[in-house]
């Protein structure tokens, strides 16, 4: 929800301020401050809000688990979210770690992990 809600907040302003100075200045300026507020606020969200909006307020987010993987699961440490996968052709186990703008930060490889299929003794 509050995802959604920043999105109204940013095209609110965005529009409300090149209409300002559109009308009251010049519809030129109007569209250059427009598009500045909204490279702005995207940025903003994209590598600052995102995963604070996620984690603390109920906001939302899309990670695509890789071809041939099966998702195991996924934790917060700090505002950084690790995503746990199993690749059964390698047979090894990823974490990943999301940070702040989708920019992966870190992989962790566990080799001869096979969490899914029972262990024969």
């Amino acid at each position: 929800m509050i995802t959604y809600l920043y999105w109204f907040a940013l095209i609110l302003i965005t529009g409300l301020l090149g209409w300002v100075v559109g009308r009251f200045i010049s519809w030129k300026y109007g569209v250059i401050a427009a598009v500045v507020i909204l490279v702005i606020g995207w940025s903003a969200y994209f590598f600052k809000y995102e995963q604070t909006f996620v984690k603390n307020y109920g906001g939302v987010m899309t990670i695509a688990v890789p071809e041939g993987q099966m998702h195991i699961s996924a934790t917060w440490k700090e505002d950084h979210l690790w995503i746990e996968n199993y690749d059964p052709k390698a047979n090894a186990c990823y974490f990943s770690e999301y940070s702040k703008g989708h920019v992966l930060q870190g992989r962790v490889t566990i080799e001869n992990c096979n969490p899914i299929l029972p262990v024969k003794h």
